[in-house]
């Protein structure tokens, strides 16, 4: 086949997008998006397909730059690539409503209800606590235009633990649920491992889904954030 050659030098995104179009794959890029390491046969018991099966789509999404591969002797783990990757996989899915199917049980549903509460984004609070605290953080002048922390931001941000927050660069990100954006880049993550090292946000076991805890309803209120008004 002959070599297309076009007028100028545009990006070719079709090898990554390719890569994402199969749904086993699509499955495993979710999977990831809790942006801790995973063994292809974890991700294959995740998906449903045989160890064997997942390797090789483990292979290609690294090929492609969308996983990163670690290596601990025998062992073999993977992960997101980074924020990147993960900001692009949560636009993605907020272009389309479709989701994977889930068992007509009470344990599925509970599940998905809890993920659509509150969830992480790769390393962010997504979901409806995520976009609520953004707005929280936004309506009271902590966070500005460019997301990044403001004066009066950083010195509150600061009494939750997070250092020199007004130096850390920060994104807004689509959240796939909402339609709205919750905070991201270095500042989200900062937010997000401080709340839960505060005890302020827990886990929930068996997904990312996430919750705010008591103390952390009174602790946000102390700092003039008030959840769900």
């Amino acid at each position: 086949m002959n070599q297309r050659v076009l007028p100028e030098a545009l990006p070719d995104v079709s090898r990554a997008a390719a890569a994402m179009a199969d749904p086993t794959r699509a499955a495993m890029c979710a999977a990831l998006m809790d942006g801790r390491a995973w063994t292809p046969g974890e991700l294959g018991r995740y998906a449903g397909v045989a160890r064997s099966t997942a390797s090789e789509h483990v292979s290609v999404l690294v090929a492609r730059g969308l996983a990163s591969e670690i290596r601990q002797g025998r062992h073999r783990y993977v992960m997101l690539a980074g924020e990147e990757v993960a900001g692009l996989l949560e636009r993605l899915a907020a272009l389309d409503e479709r989701t994977f199917p889930t068992p007509p049980s009470a344990r599925a549903w509970t599940t998905n209800r809890d993920l659509l509460a509150g969830r992480t984004c790769y390393k962010h609070l997504a979901g409806g606590l995520g976009v609520d605290l953004a707005e929280g953080l936004r309506s009271r002048g902590m966070i500005d235009r460019t997301w990044r922390a403001t004066t009066t931001g950083a010195r509150i941000l600061q009494q939750w633990g997070i250092p020199e927050p007004g130096r850390l660069p920060a994104t807004s990100c689509l959240d796939s649920t909402e339609r709205r954006f919750h905070l991201g880049g270095p500042l989200g993550t900062a937010v997000c491992h401080s709340l839960m090292d505060l005890g302020w946000v827990e886990t929930r076991s068996g997904s990312r889904a996430v919750r705010l805890t008591e103390r952390g309803v009174a602790g946000l209120w102390r700092s003039g954030l008030v959840m769900g008004e």
